[in-house]
């Protein structure tokens, strides 16, 4: 009896054993700190089904009691807590001072435009200088405010604190959010929060944040789309196809798109973006237990949300922007004609009931500025009257015309003669001197490149043209050069062999019907013309968007060469200059952008020891030698792998950037920079505590720490008034800060 007792006793402790390995084996999670769970045994009892199928009934929806649906709520007091320290820290004393500081000369004077209706040009999306916009109307700012220059005073109806709101409040969510993101990484609570308090006491961040400037919107919506992106792929593991993973992953992409939509740098964090979701991918794809067809529904949802989420926000930013800037504005000669003539009060109160057709008689201006002596008449060589006929003879694709000034009357030539300021290209003239055996070469043909959409027939303002010189067969091009005294200083006209090029391109901006062959009567005419009633020009959204789109890639506003604040993408790293912001008038009070010397260059030193403790491990592994579990190996290599390769990123092309860069441009890349700084902490204490195992090594790492801390917040002090520009500072104390011999402080004052 005992034995059979002890066989009972054996079995029920077998039983258990199986059961706590198997709920151990349930709560183990990947390298990312991702827990996965196997299925359970599947054979079930007669009764146990009789039980499940009884269970079925009694919840059906006729008979059953349903769960409620419920929402569980966490705070993390670490993240308020953080946030609070961010608003207190980019908030204080926000209105101060109360002058125009570096580029808000631009991003508020777009806000008094939006605040107006007026069009004007940028060439980043508007996304950030919406939200701006939005916040200066919802303090009913009206837009009269005088942004001249920098370091000028605002009216007393500028709401100032509003406009700076906006990149003060996104500085301050990128604190906490800086936090989420590392845990999101696997990092342990105290690494995380160790991360966000040096984003927190990094200076260039505060510096950008109280101003109304682009990078902090930027860093935070990049920040945030990369958090979802890492929530996305815990449920990827967890649940696939759930509403969990569709919800990061859409809103993953909606954060990264709206970085995009405030500058176009936005577009590095999509491509790490896309990076990390092939990486996953290729994992997924070695993955025998997931079938083909499995495989191809992740890439199609996935491709499918990559697709038309950015679309939908990038049009619907752009669809906001075209139609609150209705009117004509500073930077509509930017635009071709046609985009002019949309808009009120600008080129379409000229072309406002103008003739459509271009005919035989008809006479056309250049754009460079309005002037009675740009008018040309379109004639043909056969015909010696210039009176418009009835009825009107048009002007088709082919046609071969001459070009008559309508004050001289003479004709628009060409020969082979080098140009005046182009050398390289033929001179067009209206004057021949005939006694030197030059025959009149005055024949041009018209080619309509946009004959498919807008027909064959010249049109005004839509038709784009080029004019075809016959005797030379070569195009009649603006060759962006000015004439010195002799030709007042007016736009060189050329003629160039090459025909397909930009330069090449003309359209017919203003228009009349010639009704006097009398050359004083046409005259007068030109002076004061009534046009024929038409109906205005009117533009789609997506044509006027993907012209605007055209632009703002070619057009490039902030190449300004030669800066005395301009820095190199090698000297960022170590932050060999900074930038003047501002400057106080009567004091040496100033606001410029300067980084934490301690967070920079230990962050540069983690960064080259991160690639070297990685290689050592690869060479290590490779020999089959593993120095840490697989797990950590793990951590450590996907932590510091995302970090890297983002910082590599916001870097590496400016090296390749053809324009003036500043120590701005690197701030999206010190995010990253900052996340692989504590991967490293945090992995150099692992190996302390779990390989090494040494007290006194221990010691002296978190004795490091604490000192190191110590500088980090020493340093964000020091610096602090170039951060706010509230303190006088006399000529000594700034020159006491001057810590390396590049930095360029100003000093105007004793």
């Amino acid at each position: 009896m005992s034995e059979i007792k002890q066989r009972k006793r054996a079995a029920s402790k077998e039983i258990l054993d199986r059961s706590a390995v198997s709920e151990k084996h349930d709560d183990l999670g990947d390298s990312n700190g991702i827990a996965y769970h196997d299925a359970k045994p599947t054979g079930a009892s007669k009764a146990d089904t009789i039980k499940k199928n009884a269970d079925e009934v009694g919840n059906s929806w006729l008979n059953g009691d349903f769960q409620p649906f419920s929402v569980n709520i966490e705070v993390d007091g670490m993240a308020v807590a953080l946030f609070l320290l961010g608003l207190f820290t980019r908030m204080w004393r926000l209105e101060e001072p109360r002058s125009i500081v570096f580029d808000e000369l631009h991003y508020g004077k777009f806000a008094s435009l939006y605040m107006k209706n007026t069009f004007f040009f940028d060439s980043h999306p508007p996304l950030g200088k919406q939200l701006v916009a939005l916040a200066g109307y919802l303090a009913g700012f009206d837009g009269n405010a005088q942004f001249d220059r920098i370091g000028g005073s605002y009216s007393a109806s500028v709401p100032l604190w509003a406009l700076r709101f906006v990149p003060a409040f996104f500085g301050s969510l990128l604190v906490p959010t800086t936090y989420h993101l590392a845990t999101s990484l696997g990092l342990a609570r105290s690494s995380a929060a160790l991360a966000a308090i040096l984003m927190l006491l990094e200076n260039s961040l505060l510096t950008q944040s109280r101003f109304i400037l682009m990078e902090s919107i930027l860093i935070c919506f990049a920040a945030l789309g990369l958090l979802c992106l890492l929530k996305f792929r815990q449920s990827d593991q967890r649940r696939p196809f759930s509403f969990g993973w569709w919800f990061w992953l859409i809103l993953s992409v909606a954060f990264l798109t709206c970085a995009l939509c405030v500058k176009y740098i936005g577009m590095f964090s999509i491509l790490l973006a896309v990076y990390i979701m092939a990486r996953d991918f290729w994992n997924m794809l070695g993955n025998s237990a997931i079938s083909d067809a499995k495989l191809w529904l992740h890439f199609m949802c996935r491709s499918a949300v990559t697709v038309v989420v950015p679309t939908c926000i990038y049009l619907g930013v752009f669809y906001v922007h075209l139609n609150t800037l209705t009117k004509a504005g500073p930077h509509d000669n930017i635009m071709t004609s046609a985009f002019q003539a949309s808009l009120e009060g600008g080129l379409a109160s000229i072309t406002k009931g103008q003739p459509l057709a271009v005919v035989h008689g008809s006479q056309v201006t250049c754009y460079s500025f309005k002037d009675v002596n740009n008018w040309w008449i379109v004639k043909r060589p056969d015909i010696k009257d210039i009176v418009v006929s009835e009825p009107p003879d048009q002007i088709k694709h082919g046609d071969i015309v001459q070009l008559i000034h309508g004050m001289t009357s003479r004709a628009l030539n060409s020969h082979d003669v080098a140009s005046p300021m182009s050398p390289q290209h033929q001179e067009v003239s209206c004057y021949i001197n005939y006694n030197i055996s030059y025959p009149s070469q005055n024949l041009w043909r018209v080619d309509i490149l946009n004959k498919d959409t807008e027909g064959d027939t010249w049109h005004t303002i839509h038709s784009h043209v080029r004019l075809v010189h016959v005797n030379t067969s070569q195009a009649l091009k603006f060759s962006g050069k000015q004439l010195p005294d002799w030709g007042f200083h007016q736009h060189e006209v050329v003629t160039d062999r090459f025909l397909v090029q930009d330069d090449t391109v003309w359209n017919v901006e203003e228009h009349r019907y010639t009704k006097n062959s009398d050359e004083k009567e046409r005259e007068r005419d030109m002076v004061s013309a009534e046009f024929v009633p038409l109906q205005p020009t009117h533009l789609s959204f997506l044509q006027k968007m993907w012209e605007l789109q055209y632009k703002m890639l070619l057009v490039n506003q902030e190449n300004v060469q030669d800066h005395v604040y301009s820095s190199d993408p090698m000297e960022w790293p170590l932050m060999t200059r900074g930038i003047a912001y501002w400057v106080s008038p009567t004091t040496n009070a100033q606001i410029h952008l300067i980084g934490n010397l301690a967070i920079w260059y230990t962050g540069t030193v983690c960064l080259l020891l991160y690639m070297a403790i990685f290689s050592f491990y690869l060479l290590r592994r490779h020999r089959l030698v593993y120095d840490i579990p697989n797990d950590a190996f793990e951590k450590f290599k996907f932590g510091g792998e995302l970090c890297v390769v983002g910082y590599a990123m916001h870097v590496v092309p400016y090296f390749f950037a053809d324009r003036t860069l500043f120590l701005h441009h690197y701030l999206p890349a010190l995010l990253y920079k900052v996340l692989v700084l504590v991967v490293v902490l945090e992995h150099i204490d692992f190996v302390l505590c779990s390989v090494v195992r040494k007290k006194w090594l221990q010691f002296g790492y978190y004795a490091g720490l604490c000192l190191w801390m110590l500088s980090v917040v020493y340093v964000f002090w020091k610096f602090s008034p170039f951060c706010y520009g509230t303190t006088a500072l006399s000529a000594d104390e700034v020159q006491a800060l001057k810590w390396k011999e590049s930095w360029n402080f100003i000093i105007h004052r004793p």
